[in-house]
């Protein structure tokens, strides 16, 4: 071992070999320091966004309890001058929204069943059986999300017109056709998330359950389909939202006919409540309406908020 000479003096400890190296303590503080810069900026991030996203909520809500006056005089006050809860009572009542609400669970019960029902069956047999033709029949689906449904709109409306003509159920202003168009726009979405869920489960599951002697409707029913239940929870809500939220289709297909009964849902609804009052416009009834119309999926996606978490990330998992 070679020696360092120091006043005469042999000094091992001063090989330059044996010396600690300073490098990955400077290294190590310099992670540090643009690790604690990295945090603060998503930190600020994550609080400005929260802000761009709460502030309107409360906005709106608060704007639910004024008056028209106020609401005109101050609009982005968030601090109402006396709680107008009347305002709900009517948006209710004298501007229907509780039989724009019934129409809308109505059309969404059997449309979102409708839609995950035939979605999770063509996707489990597009991602499980090879045929002729599978991937043609997967990116012709795919293909509806490339076309924007006001191409369609012409075609569309000639279509459910001349089929209304045939079968009276199926006609324009009928939520049975509601429902039907509206399980063609969300299925395509459906079956491309659920196909890329159904190929993450396990082959040996579906084998046992052959071997012993479930048919495939009764593999899919009964085991494929509880093992992708984190998916379908998934997707379940997306389609909620969507049709929820959803004006064009229901504008061009539910238009009000003199003499029928109001069938329009609630986003219709929203519309004519901001105008129930001829020209002068009901702004407080018309928040108080967008209160009421954004609780139930806000109510919905907080419940189910870790299962929709859960079932983005199971495919990765897995």
């Amino acid at each position: 071992m070679s020696t360092a000479t120091h006043g005469g003096l042999t000094r091992p400890d001063e090989n330059p070999a044996t010396r600690p190296d300073p490098a990955p303590r400077t290294t190590s503080r310099a992670a540090a320091i643009g690790g604690r810069i990295f945090n603060g900026f998503s930190h600020t991030f994550l609080v400005v966004w929260a802000v761009m996203v709460i502030y309107p909520l409360l906005w709106v809500v608060m704007s639910a309890l004024k008056s028209d006056s106020e609401v005109i005089r101050d609009p982005l006050s968030l601090i109402p001058d006396t709680l107008h809860w009347d305002n709900f009572a009517r948006a209710w009542g004298e501007g229907h929204l509780g039989a724009f609400f019934l129409n809308t669970i109505l059309v969404m019960i059997g449309s979102v069943f409708l839609t995950m029902l035939l979605g999770s069956m063509a996707a489990y047999a597009l991602a499980r059986y090879e045929f002729r033709g599978n991937r043609l029949i997967y990116y012709m689906f795919l293909s509806g999300l490339t076309l924007p449904i006001y191409l369609a709109a012409v075609p569309l409306f000639k279509g459910v017109y001349n089929t209304g003509v045939v079968f009276p159920l199926l006609g324009p202003n009928k939520h049975v056709m509601l429902m039907l168009v509206y399980v063609a726009w969300s299925l395509s979405f459906t079956i491309f998330f659920m196909h890329s869920f159904f190929r993450t489960l396990p082959d040996s599951i579906a084998e046992a359950a052959m071997v012993d002697g479930a048919s495939h409707s009764r593999l899919f029913f009964s085991v494929m389909l509880p093992m992708a239940k984190p998916g379908l929870i998934s997707i379940g809500i997306f389609n909620v939202l969507g049709q929820w939220n959803q004006w064009y289709l229901p504008t061009l297909l539910m238009q009000s006919v003199a003499g029928e009964p109001k069938n329009q849902v609630i986003s219709q609804g929203l519309i004519e409540l901001s105008v129930n009052q001829g020209y002068k416009s009901d702004w407080s009834g018309l928040f108080a309406g967008v209160t009421m119309a954004m609780l139930p999926v806000l109510i919905v996606y907080i419940v189910f908020q870790r299962q929709v978490q859960s079932g983005l990330t199971a495919g990765v998992g897995k």
